[in-house]
């Protein structure tokens, strides 16, 4: 029932030890009230106490990072990756710490990480016995970054692909028709005469100099088509409709001109802007003011996604528009297909063709893929051996997060030793 010198029963110790680790302390205060259990704060937190670490490490151990303010000030959180327990919390990321934990606590044989260098030096500084494993989810997160820069630095291509398979397509007479305004004439003159500088030679800032204009400007007037900067000055106030004026100017070429009907359409497509915004827009249409609706062109970020995920998982649309882009960009043809290689590396865990893709990328066109590949070099043990075993980070990565939803239940005020033995405790 009890034990000597204490001040409850052992089942409603068991039962304030669980509320303060479950809650914390004025949260279990208030839920202990509730149940007619009187007990304060304090008296909850004094049941908490942080099992002992074992004197061991797990054999498999899972090494992550997680902050206690973002941007200013991390700790470590170790795991074991076999049973899916924690095993302890560090009070900062640096590798000497992490080093001399290792040291006081043998026997790690594998260690799963990120891509973090002070952990790499601790595991070879304390264990450089240990098979060291770089997390497969980070090596794809961080090739679908490359990938994305490479779509981003050639967006230019795609946009003009574009432009060229809309100026193929016939259009309605009166969309043809650009008004003559002050703001037409002045994107008119502004992209004569910066093209007719470029074209003789002039740097941008020289050209933003003597125009009075800021070198944005320039390189926006430089890099984009005349129709695209028309339809910007026109309808800058309009930018949530611009995804749906060429499906409008399609159905007002096909005589649907009722300006209800068409704002029924387009919020059943998920506009989300005012019937207003529609009813100029539908005006322009009928005066034959309405500047041509600039080509569709798919962000940076959705073309990553498109040739990161698995080719099954790509709906018909989604693999018919990656075609396209395929088509539009050599560049990003050849980044796609680095990608795909490198994925099926990851996913089918075939790490001995690794060295043969990082000599394909070092060999690319394109900038970032490059870096990865000579990234993926320096680290070539451990990458290789996140492409072979079986071991990876996932079961980290989930006490991280449960890591951060204390943190937070706790109002990011909690000390380090409170903020540990409430982990361990729940553990």
């Amino acid at each position: 029932m009890s034990e000597p010198y204490q001040r409850a029963s052992s089942g409603l110790r068991f039962v304030l030890r669980s509320v303060a680790a479950e809650m914390g302390g004025r949260p279990g205060a208030r839920l202990c009230r509730k149940l007619s259990v009187p007990a304060g704060r304090m008296r909850l937190l004094g049941h908490l106490h942080a099992p002992a670490v074992p004197n061991r490490a797990p054999r498999v151990l899972g090494v992550d990072e997680f902050a206690f303010r973002r941007g200013r000030r991390y700790g470590t959180i170790l795991v074991d990756v076999e049973t899916h327990q924690l095993v302890d919390v560090l009070p900062d990321r640096s590798s000497e710490t992490l080093a001399a934990w290792l040291r006081d606590h043998a026997g790690a044989e594998v260690v799963c990480r990120d891509r973090a260098s002070a952990y790499t030096r601790a595991v070879k500084e304390a264990a450089p016995d240990a098979t060291e494993v770089a997390d497969r989810w980070h090596l794809l997160r961080n090739l679908s970054l490359a990938v994305e820069r490479v779509c981003h630095e050639h967006r230019a291509c795609l946009r003009k692909y574009a432009e060229q398979q809309q100026r193929a397509q016939p259009r309605h007479p009166t969309l043809e028709l650009v008004p003559t305004t002050l703001i037409v004439d002045r994107v008119r003159r502004r992209h004569e005469v910066i093209n007719r500088m470029v074209d003789t030679g002039y740097p941008i800032s020289e050209i933003a100099r003597r125009l009075g204009l800021d070198r944005k400007t320039v390189r926006r007037y430089r890099d984009t088509n005349f129709d695209v900067l028309l339809a910007s000055a026109r309808d800058r106030r309009n930018v949530p409709l611009d995804r749906f004026k060429p499906y409008l100017q399609v159905q007002f070429a096909a005589g649907h001109t009722n300006a209800k009907e068409l704002y029924d359409q387009i919020c059943e497509r998920g506009f989300s802007g005012g019937y207003s915004t529609l009813s100029r827009y539908v005006r322009t249409l009928r005066d034959g003011t309405a500047v041509p609706a600039p080509a569709p062109v798919p962000s940076p970020r959705t073309i990553s996604g498109w040739i990161m995920r698995p080719r099954e998982k790509l709906s018909p649309r989604q693999a018919a528009e990656l075609e396209r882009v395929r088509l539009a960009c050599p560049d990003i043809t050849e980044a796609c297909n680095l990608a795909r290689a490198f994925t099926d590396l990851v996913r089918s865990r075939r790490g001995s063709l690794l060295s043969e893709w990082i000599r394909q990328g070092e060999r690319c066109g394109q900038p970032s893929i490059r870096s990865f590949a000579s990234f993926l070099r320096q680290d070539l043990h451990a990458v290789t051996a996140g492409l072979t075993l079986a071991y990876s980070s996932g079961v980290v990565e989930g006490h991280v997060c449960r890591v951060k939803l204390l943190k937070r239940s706790m109002y990011g005020r909690a000390s380090f030793t409170l903020l540990r033995t409430r982990i361990l405790t729940r553990t």
